[in-house]
């Protein structure tokens, strides 16, 4: 029976602690800065990438994994004997699924699934853990995909942005356009839905927009168990690790099976900027 290897990308940022033991491949996005490229999570680390957003004269924008990467990778996996199941960053958010496409077409016949998460960040990392832990009960490549499509709709993310400013700017603002030119204290709330950012509501300050995050999220896990949950931040840590322990209160303890705080990747932090704090989640599974 083939091996399956997982490839999924830089978005996710799945803590390297959860990566361990499990066959997954990164492939990294890109973050342009005026003249220099930047390998997501490579070459720039969130640390370092905030840091230099502080004084940065030209803002960074950000590239899709080319073509040649995926090729590259695919190679390497398939010369190894792996069947390949690549799961990736939403479609509608990114053009890195068109270019694994495109790397697929280079090895016909080989056995490459290719999935839309429809997400990113964490859900798209809890998606990508919930295909490894089957392929280390020996999931086949259509086993791997089935448990894909059953994943997908019991994740999510809902987010707090300080300003509209990065998602417009990046062209990533979707839904949460109809809030552009209100009152700058207002701060509005995201989710992350069928792959597009769409606008919830707005309030009037972070502590009742966290608030609201928190009834949203009961409400979108329903009863379902257990729950994996991710505080996201980006550069806020502080504010990350109050809304987890926010998070832990709303649940039983029996039913949460992981909760931690984790950073998002660079290029997910040029489009949501600094100050960014939010939830992921999959519940059922």
């Amino acid at each position: 029976m083939s091996k399956v290897a997982i490839v999924t990308d830089s978005t996710a940022y799945i803590p390297a602690s959860m990566m361990n033991g499990h066959n997954i491949s990164v492939a990294p996005l890109q973050v342009i800065w005026g003249e220099k490229t930047y390998l997501d999570g490579v070459e720039i680390q969130p640390s370092e990438f905030y840091e230099k957003l502080k004084t940065a004269k030209v803002m960074p924008t950000t590239s899709q994994t080319t073509p040649a990467a995926f090729e590259a990778l695919y190679r390497n996996l398939l010369e190894s004997g792996y069947d390949i199941f690549s799961i990736h960053i939403s479609s509608k958010l990114s053009g890195t699924l068109d270019s694994a496409t495109q790397a697929k077409s280079v090895f016909p016949g080989a056995k490459i699934e290719l999935f839309d998460s429809e997400a990113t960040s964490m859900a798209l990392g809890f998606q990508v853990l919930a295909v490894a832990r089957a392929v280390e009960q020996g999931a086949t490549l259509q086993e791997c995909k089935a448990v894909a499509e059953k994943a997908r709709p019991l994740t999510g993310v809902l987010f707090v942005v300080s300003t509209l400013e990065f998602l417009h700017r990046g062209g990533r603002i979707g839904g949460a356009a109809a809030f552009l030119g209100t009152a700058l204290k207002l701060k509005p709330i995201l989710e992350l839905r069928s792959g597009k950012i769409e606008a919830i509501e707005r309030v009037r300050t972070m502590g009742k927009a966290i608030d609201r995050m928190l009834e949203l999220l009961k409400d979108r896990t329903g009863k379902r168990t257990p729950v994996r949950l991710a505080a996201l931040h980006a550069n806020a840590p502080q504010e990350a690790n109050a809304l987890l322990e926010s998070v832990r209160e709303r649940f039983n303890v029996s039913d949460i099976r992981e909760a931690f705080v984790t950073e998002v990747s660079p290029v997910i932090g040029v489009h949501a900027g600094p100050g960014t704090v939010g939830i992921a989640f999959m519940a059922g599974m």
